[in-house]
């Protein structure tokens, strides 16, 4: 069932358009609900411990259309565990820090570090049950789940609260070196082999994935010129674009974005070309739930063939 499945849907094309950070920042919130009511956005995923969780969850409820996924921040971002119970993880006003390369040989080498990061994955995937959202996808932020230890938790925790469909950081190299970025091209290669381990280890545990994804390399420069240019050529399959809107830009959202263009990236979800560009695209669009939904059908048409 899940191979046929992959066959229908790898030869036509669908989209999911994503607001990254839901709940980092009031002007995050408002970027989503005005994109999704609004714009393109069909999903978000949420930060449930960030400073204006409670906002977000609250506008969530209010758009059904929206689905909702939970990124797990395991760097550079709040805990949900008090830091007494996560010291190596977080600091004692509760902020883990940006080290990944440290932070991902620890988790490799130290057995007590993996307690605890195991314990903040399964206290933010709790989180994300209590709020009674329905949990569309999960993705990690900084794309940590490259790291296997994280992924491996992630997946079987995750089972545990109904994980249907997980991110895969697979951006294509035509787009990752645009306009000359040479080194996040090189960037991208480099991670190939680890993107066909997780893709492994995904359809190994039958969770769905994005075959393409936009946004890496040019993370908080999603505008409008670049929205048109991913959406010409659109790849067959499932395609994830995501993006971090926000009202206000910069540091203001947070210390580590200051050079990220938020508003342009809102600015692009809202333009009236983006949305006939993918309207004229011949694409379907949605979130990872929609396509479970479509596996269920293919499913049904099997067992009735």
């Amino acid at each position: 069932m899940f191979g046929t499945f992959v066959r229908v849907y790898k030869m036509s094309k669908f989209l999911i358009v994503t607001a990254d950070d839901f709940g980092l920042h009031h002007a995050v919130n408002d970027a989503v609900e005005q994109a999704s009511r609004a714009g393109v956005l069909t999903t978000a995923s949420l930060m449930v411990a960030a400073p204006a969780a409670a906002d977000a969850i609250r506008r969530a409820r209010k758009l059904p259309q929206l689905r909702v996924g939970l990124h797990l921040v395991l760097t550079d971002g709040h805990a949900m565990l008090p830091p007494v119970l996560i010291p190596a993880l977080a600091d004692a006003a509760g902020r883990m820090n940006n080290f990944m390369f440290t932070d991902a040989m620890r988790f490799a080498l130290l057995p007590s570090v993996r307690r605890q990061l195991q314990a903040e994955i399964r206290a933010q995937f709790a989180q994300f049950a209590r709020t009674g959202l329905a949990l569309d996808h999960v993705n990690v932020h900084k794309h940590f789940h490259l790291h296997p230890i994280v992924l491996e938790m992630l997946l079987r925790i995750g089972k545990e609260f109904g994980v249907r469909a997980v991110r895969v950081p697979n951006e294509p190299l035509w787009f990752a070196a645009s306009d000359g970025a040479w080194l996040s091209g090189v960037g991208a290669a480099l991670l190939t082999p680890w993107v066909r381990f997780m893709k492994r280890r995904l359809r190994s545990a039958r969770v769905l994935y994005n075959d393409h994804i936009f946004g890496v390399a040019a993370s908080g420069a999603m505008d409008e010129v670049r929205m048109l240019q991913i959406v010409r050529r659109l790849p067959s399959g499932v395609t994830e674009i995501y993006l971090h809107p926000a009202a206000q830009s910069g540091s203001i959202i947070a210390a580590s974005m200051s050079q990220y263009r938020h508003a342009d990236e809102l600015a692009a979800l809202l333009s009236p070309r983006v949305r006939s560009a993918i309207a004229s695209a011949g694409v379907s669009c949605g979130g990872f739930a929609d396509l479970v939904r479509m596996r269920r059908q293919t499913r049904q048409i099997e067992l009735s063939s």
